[in-house]
């Protein structure tokens, strides 16, 4: 067994994991194998970075022949015995089960029970369409950020060289080996900053200014539209801009602004207990019976779901969902949904921060 170890000087994290815990706390791990099943192919190599001694460091442990896969299995868990949070790239699905399979296999007491977990590639990937990137490969991530790579490698490239190590040890070899998982450390340290995308979703979202704009279509038709000034959690990595559902969402940094259509029209509110109401035709209403039992027999006739609604003429935003009641639509068949746009809601600037955070969140599932 082999440990190497060398520290990533100058070398700053640009995210704040500080806010989610002290950095002496996070073990980043990478491992590499000859294939995907514990049984059936044997592990190489584990490589971890962290952050000791006020700089950044990686150690791997590199096993000269698959025999010595249990004293790299005892070195490493010994060592992450003093961390308590671990981040992985897709580790869920392959690096920590192929380890505690290994572990098994050894009949080793090791485990990662004691650890919680940040898993990049699921943080990220649900916003995979948002960022406008074809996969969500941690390379793909790395060149979204313009991460330069010295590996030209995939871990199956690897697996040959590995075998022919195995048989016939070279330093050039190793130090391909090596150079691979290296890169894939510092490439998870480095794409970190997406999880502000992880953030923009799940965290807080201020709204600093909100305004009502008119403009004119590309038809000519006059429209109206909410222009909200936010202010993020946390600064992104890189500038994005995206339309859905007839929102705008554009920002930088932690700035950000988005638009959404505002209806100023007629729209109906339907109550949901239509067999306690008679319509009135003429004025295209429904009435509860306590107040409708007092107009004539020949104006009114027992309401149904479609025709047991009231009318409101004033300003709407669009919901995708019932969001904020009462809600409002244009016909009883209608799958949109509105919500006024009161005096009192157009000063709540607490709303408009929670409308915020819904819209993005329909943007997102849109894509």
């Amino acid at each position: 067994m082999q440990i190497v170890t060398y520290t990533l000087e100058s070398f700053k994290i640009q995210y704040p994991l500080e806010q989610i815990a002290p950095q002496e706390e996070f073990l980043f791990i990478d491992i590499e194998t000859t294939g995907f099943t514990a049984k059936s192919s044997s592990l190489y190599l584990i490589g971890a970075a962290f952050y000791a001694d006020g700089v950044w460091q990686i150690r791997q442990w590199f096993c000269d022949s698959p025999a010595e896969e249990v004293s790299v299995l005892d070195a490493f868990f010994s060592f992450a015995a003093s961390f308590t949070r671990l981040i992985h790239f897709n580790g869920n699905n392959f690096d920590l089960p192929y380890l505690l399979q290994k572990c098994q296999q050894h009949n080793l007491p090791h485990n990662f029970d004691k650890f919680e977990g940040i898993d990049l590639y699921k943080r990220i990937s649900p916003y995979k369409a948002f960022l406008h990137v074809p996969n969500c490969k941690q390379k793909t991530l790395e060149n979204l950020l313009g991460i330069h790579r010295e590996d030209r490698f995939n871990g199956g490239d690897l697996i040959e060289v590995y075998c022919h190590y195995v048989e016939n040890p070279s330093k050039d070899a190793r130090s391909l080996l090596l150079l691979h998982n290296s890169d894939d450390m510092k490439g998870m340290l480095q794409i970190l900053p997406l999880l502000a995308f992880y953030d923009l979703f799940n965290g807080d979202i201020r709204a600093k200014k909100v305004q009502a704009n008119s403009y004119i279509d590309y038809n000519g038709q006059d429209r109206q539209e909410l222009l909200m000034k936010l202010h993020l959690s946390t600064a992104l990595p890189i500038p994005v801009a995206n339309l859905a559902n007839g929102c705008y969402f554009s920002a930088e940094k932690q700035d950000a602004i988005l638009k959404a259509p505002l209806y100023e029209e007629e729209m109906k509110y339907f109550y949901s207990n239509y067999k306690d109401y008679y319509y009135l035709p003429q004025e295209d209403i429904a009435l509860h019976k306590s107040v409708a039992s007092f107009v004539d027999k020949s104006r009114r006739i027992q309401a149904s779901a479609a025709t047991c609604y009231t009318r409101k003429y004033g300003l709407f935003l669009p919901q995708w969902d019932i969001f904020i009641e009462p809600f409002f639509k244009r016909d009883y068949k209608s799958k949109e949904y509105f919500f006024e746009l009161t005096d009192e809601r157009k000063t709540d600037r607490v709303l408009f921060s929670r409308y915020a955070q819904y819209l993005l969140g329909k943007m997102a599932r849109t894509y």
